[in-house]
């Protein structure tokens, strides 16, 4: 067991390598001059230059990439071109929205489609399974930005019963219970939002996985030596489907996590992948790098914690 988690750790060494590399290089290759930008327009043509000689922009790619990976190492993260900042303080700042829109949008998924896949596989080819296969494919097919609008539109412009974007109200004395409720209400809509994707997929992945698990002999097999129905549902037939679901639940926990960058968008929402989508747009390089490697390294981690939660569903599968 700890010989293969060694192995896994150390096989992300190569990947976080390249990755680093290719995002350097793709965004140091972007049209646009961070120290004209910090400069302003009024800026003489030698004042941008010092600026980039300051900021060491003035010196090959790849001697800027051994100095930004020789900061990393020492934890140091640099500086943001635009907000004049620390990195490591901006994306402390972004990291609890951000975590909190995907923790949610994953458990009301769960709650939600869990039990729908359930029932559409025990009613295989009726009018449940239809209707519920066809909400799936709706929340499939239909793209998070038009279902961000249609929610502004209802449940913040015509029935104004939530707000339309932003992280959280400007604080006006606010008790830290009326601040959590505030921060709650923003959440509403990125998460329904959100939610609507991750439902159908979970529906799709669950109703098949569950129609192959209850198809199998053991289930027959428990049938026949009088078994209760909940028991043979569950424990044999459910536990069964469990590792495609962990798998779709994992990558979609970390696609959420450093992907929600449209919703976020949208919705105004100070998460990570908005900072990521103003980064790349305000050359703000430093910022970019982080947040990019940052979410890299979680789709890294979801995939290894798929791998460990194989072992606890399946007993047969072993680590070596």
């Amino acid at each position: 067991m700890y010989q293969f988690i060694a192995r896994r750790l150390l096989s992300t060494i190569p990947v976080l390598v390249i990755v680093a590399v290719l995002v350097f290089m793709l965004l140091r290759l972007t049209p646009g001059d961070p120290a004209a930008i910090l400069a302003g327009d009024a800026a003489s043509t030698e004042q941008i230059e010092g600026i980039r000689e300051t900021l060491g922009l003035d010196r090959p790619l790849p001697v800027q990439f051994g100095i930004w990976v020789g900061q990393l190492l020492r934890g140091d993260l640099g500086e943001s071109y635009y907000y004049k900042v620390r990195v490591t303080e901006l994306i402390a700042q972004r990291l609890e929205p951000t975590l909190s829109l995907a923790v949610l949008t994953i458990i009301i998924a769960i709650l939600v489609a869990v039990p729908l896949g359930i029932w559409a596989a025990l009613r295989k080819g009726g009018r449940v399974d239809y209707f519920v296969n066809l909400f799936a494919f709706a929340g499939i097919s239909v793209p998070s930005f038009w279902i961000a609008i249609v929610l502004i539109l209802v449940f913040a412009v015509y029935l104004p019963l939530f707000p339309a974007g932003g992280t959280a109200s400007i604080d006006f004395g606010m008790t830290p219970m009326e601040s959590v409720i505030d921060r709650a209400r923003h959440l509403v809509l990125p998460v329904l939002s959100l939610s609507f994707l991750s439902i159908g997929t979970f529906v799709r992945y669950t109703r098949a996985a569950m129609i192959e698990a209850m198809s199998n002999d053991y289930i027959r097999t428990a049938r026949a030596k009088g078994l209760s129905w909940e028991r043979v549902l569950f424990v044999h037939g459910f536990r069964n489907a469990l590792i495609p679901l962990i798998t779709i639940v994992t990558l979609s926990f970390s696609t959420l996590f450093s992907g929600a960058i449209i919703t976020e968008t949208v919705f105004a929402y100070d998460g990570v992948g908005r900072l990521v989508f103003l980064s790349i747009q305000r050359n703000d390089f430093n910022v970019a790098m982080v947040a990019f490697m940052i979410s890299v390294s979680w789709v890294l981690l979801m995939n290894f914690a798929a791998d460990l939660l194989y072992g606890l569903a399946d007993p047969r599968i072993t680590y070596s």
